[in-house]
């Protein structure tokens, strides 16, 4: 007898023992359902060992019809959970995500014509037959519906031979990626590129690339030609690509469908059931050759992965803020490592802690400096606020404005980024001062006037925005305060009234169509000014768009993140960078009243190396990752005393370790989240400490009350 162990994807420590019947074959990483308490559960061989006789241990119960989990997959989970302090049946949920791909896919009955007719004909089986010629192999619903008959009709035809009943799986295999097929003609810098690419996959094992581009240089076409050469060299290889935004995902999708004559498998939040499933199925057993989707698709339990990309690397949407608190980055990183795969990191503007490893040998660096064709970069100016102020009421400065009113009359398109969304940040009362907040919570709600609604983009509360004030009782005096990009673009409308002006964010691109929509239009011309957030900054290409103005430069300044001006000047760069992506020059017009910061100052000489130096320089003196490693631990608690009570007893039982400085507890920027009162550990240490040991060691000794809560944040991006 053999013994199993088992790990459930649930929040335990560790795999649980069982035993093996006779006639089951189970090996590592096969998929089994095994009793656990009063149920049957879902898990995963983690190891199968020699069965101690003296032991009497519950005996699984089925194993799928799935290949086992790889080996390098178990690896790269148990690293997960080390590295992010998580219990490893946390992580493997992850990869756990949709659990009716372990099955075969359903069936569904479908009728075709067989050439067969009955003698007994009506006018209504006419009608049916009629419509099988028309529609080919379709269900009785479709059919009945085409025919405009009863489903009785068809199971009659049935019956008499004249069509046959087919069960036909309802999850199809995703068309074959061509890898023959070639792509535009690159220039001499992107075919260098292509081809160091292509040799590193001739070559195989781990190979690290950064893929260092300026906007609009042709990175795509370049990882296009790694692919290309993964998919040829290995039939069964396997390639991910992970994106920051779902809204990238059909760009995507059509650039990979014109270059391999097929699109890939998508794997993101907006999917339906059906189509997680028939992606983590078809991922499972190889069929699916290549994969693009969000952070997640990354815990996907890959056949054969050869290839990762993760395209605009520097993104702060690749970290995962609650759960499992992971970098989907670093962790596509260290995937590439254990399979034995290329890992390409992709940006125009990439990350301070990824450019350190490209200079330190640890990643080879792909240098592409121009765009292809007539295609410049746009000229940068700042617009200096204190000095061309926008009228009372206004959020656009003179220089703006006139330059969207010249935009206009030449018949090309303009885009205005603001990072907020809704009409207004903050609802105040006029009579008495009152700032609404969401219940339970710190933040300020959002006027949205296009629902006449007020919303918390934090937990997502929304209630209609009423008549009165609900301290005070005043009647209409509540009003918004500070422009959203719904309030700029009634601005627009007001300046250019013959304009086409549409709002591009997450309120009003809710799903992949209105998605698409809105981007379709742009490109298409139909769109004179788009008024957008962060959506608009990743990967559009919008070829008679010669303007982009940024309507606020400042807002991703304030706070205390260490990160704060690096990711300025990365959004204000892929914003700009929209601009002049075709034969027309761009030109962007970025409003700040600050124009002498260091990334104001950088973005407006395009000097990113030298903006780079100057943030490497502050955060190598102190200590700051990349030079230096940092955790956070974010606990809460009902009710101030509690909380209190909570950060004492942390800090009195964080352990002592050599370089390693504990600061706090102290409140958090945002204290109270869901009726729950917050506080926040910050812990740094030296580069060789491993913080993910200290923090595991500090929680294992750290006992709370059952109402209180604590999490790990290993390489912290947020200091909410």
């Amino acid at each position: 007898m053999l013994t199993a162990r088992i790990l459930f994807p649930l929040p335990l420590p560790e795999p649980f023992d069982y035993a093996i019947p006779d006639g089951l074959t189970v090996e590592p990483g096969s998929y089994v359902r095994a009793p656990l308490g009063k149920y049957a559960r879902t898990g995963v061989v983690w190891e199968v060992l020699e069965s101690d006789p003296e032991r009497i241990l519950k005996e699984i119960e089925a194993v799928f019809p799935t290949p086992p989990m790889p080996a390098a997959m178990r690896k790269f989970i148990s690293f997960c959970a080390r590295y992010t302090v998580s219990g490893p049946g946390q992580v493997l949920s992850m990869a756990l995500r949709s659990r009716g791909g372990l099955s075969p896919s359903p069936t569904q009955t479908v009728y075709a014509l067989t050439g067969h007719r009955t003698n007994r004909m009506t006018a209504a089986r006419e009608k049916v037959l009629a419509a099988a010629e028309q529609l080919g192999p379709a269900s009785a619903a479709d059919l009945a519906r085409e025919a405009g008959v009863s489903a009785s009709v068809i199971k009659g035809l049935a019956e008499t031979g004249s069509l046959a009943a087919n069960a036909l799986p309802t999850d199809l295999p995703y068309p074959s990626p061509d890898p023959s097929r070639t792509g535009p003609d690159l220039t001499v810098e992107q075919a260098s590129a292509g081809q160091a690419l292509r040799n590193a996959v001739k070559q195989g094992g781990y190979q690290p690339f950064l893929l260092d581009g300026i906007t609009g240089s042709g990175k795509t076409e370049v990882y296009f030609e790694a692919i290309s050469e993964t998919l040829a060299a290995d039939p069964t290889a396997q390639v991910l690509v992970l994106l920051p935004e779902i809204a990238l995902t059909q760009a995507v999708f059509d650039r990979f469908e014109s270059r391999f004559g097929a699109g890939p498998a998508p794997w993101h939040s907006s999917l339906s059931d059906q189509q997680r499933r028939r992606t983590w199925r078809e991922t499972a057993h190889g069929r699916a050759r290549i994969v693009t989707g969000a952070r997640s698709a990354l815990f996907l339990p890959f056949a054969n992965l050869k290839l990762i990309i993760v395209d605009e690397e520097h993104d702060t949407s690749f970290k995962q803020e609650d759960g499992v608190r992971y970098h989907a980055r670093d962790m596509a990183v260290m995937r590439a490592k254990l399979e034995a795969a290329s890992v390409i990191l992709a940006s125009a503007t990439p990350a301070l802690e990824t450019v350190v490893n490209a200079e330190a040998g640890r990643y080879q660096r792909l240098k592409l400096s121009a765009r292809p064709g007539a295609a410049k970069l746009p000229d940068m100016q700042l617009v200096d606020l204190r000095t061309n102020t926008p009228e009372k009421g206004n959020w656009l400065s003179p220089v703006l404005s006139k330059a969207l009113v010249q935009t206009h009359a030449e018949g090309e398109q303009s885009l205005l980024f603001l990072n907020r969304r809704g009409y207004a940040p903050l609802v105040i009362c006029k009579a008495c001062g009152e700032r609404l907040k969401s219940p339970g919570t710190e933040s300020w709600l959002t006027e949205h006037r296009y629902t006449n609604r007020l919303v918390c983009h934090l937990t997502g509360w929304s209630m209609p925005k009423p008549d009165n004030c609900p301290m005070c009782g005043a009647k209409d005096s509540l009003m918004g305060v500070g422009p959203g990009v719904e309030r700029v673009a009634e601005e627009v409308r007001v300046l250019l009234p013959e304009a086409n002006v549409e709002v591009f964010s997450s309120d009003t691109a809710m799903g992949g169509e209105a998605t698409r929509g809105i981007v379709e239009r742009m490109a298409e011309g139909e769109i004179d000014v788009l008024v957008g957030t962060q959506i608009v900054a990743k990967g559009h290409n919008f070829p008679n768009l010669t303007l982009v103005g940024v309507v606020d430069a400042d807002s991703g300044l304030q706070g205390g993140d260490l990160r704060a001006g690096e990711r300025t000047y990365q959004l204000l760069s892929q914003v700009a960078g929209r601009a002049g992506r075709a034969e027309r020059p761009g030109r962007a017009l970025i409003q700040t009243y600050q124009p002498d910061n260091p990334a104001m100052q950088a973005l407006a000489a395009g000097d990113r190396d030298g903006f780079l130096k100057i943030e490497r320089d502050v955060r190598e003196e102190l200590t700051l990752p990349p030079f230096g490693r940092m955790a956070a631990l974010v606990m809460s608690a009902p009710d101030p005393a509690m909380a209190k009570e909570i950060g004492l007893i942390a800090g009195k039982t964080a352990p002592h370790g050599d370089g390693v400085t504990v600061y706090g507890p102290a409140p958090a920027p945002i204290s109270i989240l869901r009726g729950r009162h917050r506080l926040r550990f910050l812990i740094t240490a030296p580069r060789e400490v491993d913080l993910s040991a200290y923090m595991a060691a500090w929680m294992k000794d750290l006992k709370l009350p059952n109402a209180a809560r604590a999490a790990v944040d290993i390489d912290p991006y947020s200091f909410l």
